[in-house]
């Protein structure tokens, strides 16, 4: 089946499949192409064996992305899909530079592949820098293609992507330590980071500083499982840095709604990706519209890119329910709540 089919989207990454539902219709096109790369990008340590082969796969996506921004892509279905997508933004906005930045691709292809072989995550700020360069990404590059240029809605964006995917390198854990049987394909969401990676069997993927603090050894896990000392505790305090930056994000939300500030500074603004028109909450833009209505508004427009922040609450519910068992096979389990979670937190505007 084709990467870019919504089948495949649905079998794979089944919770972005279910929330793209709240994405405006123009930009679900775009998300497609964006998440059917990243799936594609995730998949290659499965697919391929050995470390050169690896790098030329990664180098094949490198000069894929380059010849798709110059709208020659090579004929491969994720390319072509992109390119439309490229294509349609630059119609929409002929004058201006592109909606999406090259360098975000770049940079997610070139995340993936340093942890294609899951080398360990010396801090827990490392696995955030990790979840910032992939997930918060793919929000990124979803927000421009709405298209919306804006360091409150980014801001909001970061700590949503650190925290999905700080969660998505909790799920793999059990499948990364206890890797499935070669040509095994999983329907589960986790599948996406879990890497299934043949070429590193049994490897521990929690931050060393957490392992070290709460008295994890790789080799306890690898032995023990779920009931190796302290591992509850390790996980514990990943999944609470995970939580912690979806109740910034939530606060943040509320802040804006209130017509205040969002509260603190964003970390990347200034960054080649991140450079912002500034103006100070409560000044008159053009029409009359003061920055803290601007805000709300592009609040309101970017929503729908917020949604993961729900399914990675769910899941962080689900995982305090069992006691933060990373092992518990129900949390390898699709959420039967989410749809009409979903819809309520949409409703409502808030996840």
């Amino acid at each position: 089946m084709l990467p870019t089919h919504p089948a495949t989207h649905r079998q794979y990454d089944h919770s972005s499949y279910i929330l793209s539902t709240f994405l405006p219709p123009s930009v679900r096109t775009a998300h497609l192409a964006i998440r059917a790369l990243n799936l594609e990008l995730a998949r290659i340590p499965d697919t391929s064996s050995t470390a050169p082969v690896l790098r030329m796969r990664y180098e094949f996506w490198r000069s894929t992305i380059t010849s798709t921004f110059a709208f020659s892509p090579v004929k491969q279905p994720v390319a072509v899909l992109l390119s439309s997508v490229l294509h349609t933004l630059s119609q929409q906005n002929p004058t201006s530079k592109p909606a999406l930045n090259k360098s975000w691709f770049l940079r997610l292809i070139s995340t993936r592949e340093t942890h294609s072989l899951n080398p360990p995550f010396p801090t827990l700020q490392s696995l955030e820098t990790y979840a910032e360069n992939t997930y918060s990404t793919l929000l990124y590059l979803t927000l421009a293609a709405l298209p919306l240029h804006s360091i409150t809605v980014d801001h909001i964006a970061s700590h949503i992507g650190k925290a999905a995917g700080v969660v998505a390198v909790l799920r793999g854990v059990p499948l990364i330590a206890f890797p499935l049987p070669p040509n095994h394909h999983s329907n589960n969401p986790p599948g996406l980071d879990a890497g299934q990676r043949q070429q590193q069997q049994g490897a521990v993927t929690l931050p060393l500083d957490v392992m070290a603090e709460t008295g994890v050894r790789e080799e306890d896990v690898l032995r023990y499982g779920a009931d190796a000392t302290g591992l509850r505790d390790a996980v514990f305090k990943v999944a609470t840095r995970a939580s912690d930056h979806l109740i910034t994000a939530r606060q943040m939300l509320k802040n804006v709604h209130a017509g205040s500030d969002v509260g603190h500074a964003f970390e990347h603004e200034g960054e080649e990706e991140h450079l912002y028109d500034h103006q100070s909450t409560g000044q008159l833009e053009k029409g009359g519209m003061s920055t803290g209505e601007k805000q709300k508004r592009e609040v309101e427009k970017a929503f729908g890119v917020f949604m993961p922040a729900l399914s990675t609450a769910l899941w962080l519910q689900r995982l305090e329910r069992v006691d933060f068992d990373i092992f518990r096979e129900e949390l390898r389990r699709r959420d039967w709540r989410l749809p009409w979670k979903a819809w309520l937190a949409y409703r409502r505007r808030m996840f």
